[in-house]
């Protein structure tokens, strides 16, 4: 049986990548020391007079967002989730460039996905104004051929691969399965006729995005894409 390699060994060998491990939440230790630093750049702001005038400040100093626990007004602050990267170790080469095309086709598709999130949110305003079935469906054909026009040529560049991924990311995006974006834009016939097509080619348009389980790997590496890792 072959030994088990050392860490040096395969980072000489290049197996090493950087990876997300751990979500990383805001603890109460933090929240204290930071409502502290808050405090002091308040009290410091109302009695500078050099410093510049700040809109949320008054008389008594700077207002921020408050909630009252236990009879106490307190300060409240939201502050970002932190993503720690760490070394991926891998156990051969394959497994290595497995990860490194899982990275470089989620980072080609997913820019599709957030232009997918967006434009949905823009149909779904546009329709919300519309009574007439005629109306809807006229500013659809419209919508449709725009994005054919803008986007038809980059997405036949994608590959299978990206295709798929890109597929399981407008899930993540809108909280719709492809299946369910066209049912709901195009119609039920529309809807069954391209998940028909869809499954010749072994592909599933309600295929839908599971971060914490199997699609675990693509979530992390959307972390590292918007990190700027990648």
């Amino acid at each position: 049986m072959e030994k088990t390699k050392n860490v040096k060994t395969l980072k000489n060998e290049g197996y090493l990548e950087p990876d997300l491990i751990i979500n990383v939440k805001m603890n109460n230790m933090k929240s204290f020391f930071y409502t502290v630093f808050i405090l002091l750049l308040t009290n410091l702001s109302a009695q500078n007079d050099e410093m510049p005038e700040n809109p949320l400040a008054s008389a008594k100093g700077i207002r921020v967002p408050a909630v009252v626990l236990e009879g106490d007004t307190l300060p409240a602050f939201s502050i970002a989730t932190v993503y720690i990267f760490d070394t991926r170790i891998f156990k051969d080469k394959k497994a290595a460039e497995k990860w490194t095309r899982l990275k470089y086709n989620v980072k080609k598709a997913y820019p599709f996905a957030l232009i997918a999130e967006t434009r949905l949110k823009e149909f779904d305003v546009a329709l919300s104004k519309m009574t007439n079935e005629k109306d809807k469906k006229a500013y659809l054909d419209v919508a449709e051929k725009k994005l054919k026009d803008e986007f038809e040529d980059q997405l036949k560049n994608l590959t299978v691969s990206q295709g798929k991924i890109l597929i399981k990311l407008i899930d993540r995006q809108t909280g719709h399965t492809s299946f369910d974006l066209v049912k709901r834009m195009r119609g039920k016939f529309s809807a069954f006729m391209w998940q028909s097509v869809a499954v010749i080619f072994g592909e599933n348009l309600k295929e839908e995005y599971d971060g914490t389980g199997e699609d675990q790997m693509i979530e992390q590496a959307i972390r590292l894409v918007e990190a700027g890792m990648i």
